[in-house]
């Protein structure tokens, strides 16, 4: 039996996250329609139990006091991995610092890239489909009139349970204590 993963996501429960699930459901209507996010803790297997992960998180994010980031402009990651995904302009050294003070102990993990701060709007399955989904992402997103500014005042671990099927296991606040779902 595979590894279980985990990951600590931001949910984007606001016009914007609406915005992302539309556009993400407009260019690759396939791919299983996953919340929009922005990702503190990349996918990865633990080094000890959920029990002590959970710990770990409430111990940092009780001291990480609630922080706002403002989204900027649409990119891709292309050509390491045809994914476009909108920029994170405003907050992205404290998202930084956050994932450094997570990165550890049971959360340790080797990540295939560097954390780069963003909100995924859909991995293409070709590189010439992430740069046409990049082009109509970037006409539709210019015409976006809503805030782009987000509060992050609560993350949430979430498991793997089959491909591509992310269960929520706990929210974490920022500057709390660890509740529950």
């Amino acid at each position: 039996m595979p590894s279980l993963r985990y990951a600590l996501v931001a949910y984007i429960k606001s016009p914007v996250g609406e915005f992302v699930e539309n556009l993400r459901r407009d260019l690759h209507p396939e791919l299983p329609q996953l919340s929009a996010h922005l990702t503190l803790l990349p996918p990865r297997t633990l080094e000890g139990s959920e029990g002590a992960a959970l710990q770990l998180l409430a111990r940092v994010c009780s001291h990480a006091e609630p922080f706002e980031v403002v989204l900027g402009d649409m990119a891709s990651f292309v050509p390491t991995t045809p994914t476009v995904y909108i920029r994170v302009a405003h907050g992205a050294a404290r998202l930084h610092e956050l994932h450094e003070h997570l990165n550890k102990q049971v959360l340790a993990f080797c990540e295939e890239w560097p954390y780069i701060p963003h909100l995924t709007i859909a991995k293409m399955a070709t590189e010439p489909a992430a740069e046409q989904a990049l082009g109509i992402a970037r006409t539709r997103w210019r015409q976006y009139s809503g805030t782009r500014r987000i509060l992050l005042d609560r993350l949430t671990f979430v498991r793997e349970d089959a491909a591509n099927c992310w269960v929520d296991l706990a929210p974490v606040p920022l500057g709390g204590n660890l509740g529950t779902p």
